[in-house]
This record gives C-alpha cells, sequence and structure tokens, in this order.
C-alpha cells in the first residue's frame, strides 16, 4: 500500500477530487494548510500599510491506495492540479505497513 500527499493550490481542488473519482479512487483526506517553496510569498497593501504573506493559502489531498494504482493517482493528480505556474504544488509518496477499519477490524487493502 501506499500513501499519497499531494500539496496543491484551493482552487484546483474540485477538479483534483473529480479527477480522483473518474480513475475510481475514492477515500481522500482533505486538509487545509499554508506554506511556501519556490515560490517564497508575496507583498501585499492593506490600507495603505505594506505587509509580506510568507505562507500562502494550499490544500493536502491524502489517500491511501494499493500499489496497482499508484501510478493512475500521481497521473490524475498531476494533470488536474496542474497550471503551469510557479506554486502548482508537489506530490509525495510513502509506503504504509498496515491499514485497519476501526469499524469492522479488516486490515491490509481490505481496509481501504
Amino acid at each position: 500500500m501506499k500513501k499519497v500527499e499531494a500539496i496543491i493550490k484551493p482552487f484546483k481542488l474540485d477538479e483534483v477530487k473529480d479527477a480522483l473519482q473518474e480513475a475510481s479512487l475514492q477515500g481522500i483526506t482533505v486538509i487545509e494548510a499554508k506554506g511556501f517553496g519556490r515560490q517564497k510569498g508575496h507583498t501585499e497593501l492593506y490600507r495603505g500599510a505594506e505587509y509580506v504573506v510568507d505562507f500562502l493559502p494550499k490544500v493536502k489531498i491524502e489517500l491511501i491506495i494499493g500499489d496497482d494504482m499508484l501510478e493512475t493517482a500521481i497521473e490524475v493528480i498531476q494533470k488536474a492540479a496542474q497550471t503551469g505556474r510557479i506554486g502548482d504544488g508537489k506530490i509525495f509518496v510513502s509506503d504504509i505497513q498496515e491499514a485497519i477499519r476501526i469499524r469492522t477490524g479488516e486490515s491490509g487493502i481490505d481496509a481501504l
């Protein structure tokens, strides 16, 4: 099993969610986040005062999938989240040792 974490621009969330559902990938967790990478924030003007916005709004999507669906998940997220501009985000993949469904006690891939 793999854990796929994607950090994307907030306005791309619906496109990514819809694309994942079309690819039969279900069971996502969405977390509102703030951060920066190469984008490094920007300067804004508020009531005549200039200030730096270091942490930009982002959305983090997490999903746990079987190994056989990894490439599909990466392709779907990358295509749906891409704008071609700086700050599009990142995708991280890590191994999951075990998954257990609390309600039934099912484990492994059956718990997904």
